[in-house]
């Protein structure tokens, strides 16, 4: 069994890799060739954090996965990772774990890479302001994703705490400096969306963290955070705008995002204002962007096929490149 922290996992597979493995991933959902079931849930009220299980297989890859993810937002008080999570990969001819990865960084690679590739499949071609609200755990996976699909001279950024917003565009600043696109500190959310033309939303936020009539035409939103029927960073007020409104999974949106939810219930969309799964647009079976007019709403909370196939990914290029800890 061959161990991949997430400094190995590093060494051998990029956002750009992830965002392909993603599209493969949605689209091995819409064939209905990967059993990912909707994750299981344990809440875990006192410490105001949750329990997730994701198990997927995919019978042509001949591998399977299932993905431990706990999310638990106090641990950003005291230095710990607000999603500590592992991967485990299976063989799918024998039932043999075949490796164990850092789930933590699994899971921000193809949750950047869901934005990155729901960007390259629905956003404007020529793109050049982007706005990042939220700065946690999954912010920097997203804020790259971003970049790597379209070369923006800009992407403003805003969080709660101004100052851990600076500190991590710095921190970002010098990361990413290859990319040679700008990354600003911004007080406000109206500051971040002005003119923007990509807009991601990634915060465990109950209430909108945008106003959606400061959202331009043209725009694209990914929203990433809202992973429970109480979470809410979509200002819904965006969803009458949308053009379009596309899923990661339709069904797994329905059973769990606020985004969605809220304003299904409150009569503000109905069902039939959904487009359909990013998966069918990356298979070419619907259409994506039809001009550059059109504002187009993404939401994803995420599907066990993609933890599969990235996870898979990793471990073939991490064996070929001799990296890892092998154990037992």
């Amino acid at each position: 069994m061959l161990l991949l922290s997430r400094e190995d996992i590093k060494k051998v597979f990029s956002i750009q890799e992830a965002v392909e493995a993603d599209k493969k991933a949605f689209t091995l959902v819409a064939d209905g060739k990967c059993d990912s079931p909707l994750r299981t849930k344990i809440l875990a009220p006192k410490y105001d954090g949750c329990f997730l299980f994701m198990p997927a297989y995919a019978e042509e890859m001949e591998a399977a996965s299932l993905k431990a993810v706990n999310i638990f937002p106090r641990n950003a008080d005291c230095g710990l990772p607000v999603c500590p999570a592992q991967v485990l990969l299976i063989d799918g001819k024998t039932g043999v774990v075949t490796a164990v990865l850092d789930g933590t960084y699994v899971t921000q690679l193809r949750t950047g890479a869901s934005t990155g590739a729901a960007f390259d499949l629905l956003a404007k071609k020529d793109c050049r302001i982007g706005a990042l609200i939220g700065t946690g755990g999954q912010a920097a996976c997203q804020l790259e994703a971003m970049i790597a699909v379209r070369k923006l001279e800009e992407v403003r950024v805003c969080a709660l705490n101004y100052e851990k917003t600076e500190r991590f565009v710095k921190q970002m600043q010098e990361e990413l400096q290859s990319y040679g696109t700008k990354i600003t500190a911004v007080r406000t959310s109206d500051e971040a969306i002005d003119d923007a033309d990509l807009l991601v939303t990634v915060t465990p936020s109950s209430v909108p963290v945008f106003d959606a009539t400061k959202v331009k035409k043209g725009c694209t939103i990914s929203c990433v955070g809202a992973y429970q029927h109480h979470m809410q960073e979509l200002d819904p007020a965006i969803l009458p705008r949308a053009s379009k409104i596309y899923f990661d999974s339709k069904e797994a949106v329905l059973s769990e995002s606020g985004d969605i939810l809220k304003p299904l219930e409150e009569g503000i969309i109905t069902e039939k204002d959904f487009t359909g799964d990013i998966g069918e647009v990356a298979k070419g079976e619907l259409a994506g962007r039809e001009n550059d007019e059109e504002i187009i709403v993404y939401e994803t909370v995420g599907v066990g096929a993609q933890d599969l196939v990235t996870a898979k990914a990793i471990y073939e290029k991490a064996l070929k490149a001799g990296v890892g800890t092998q154990w037992g």
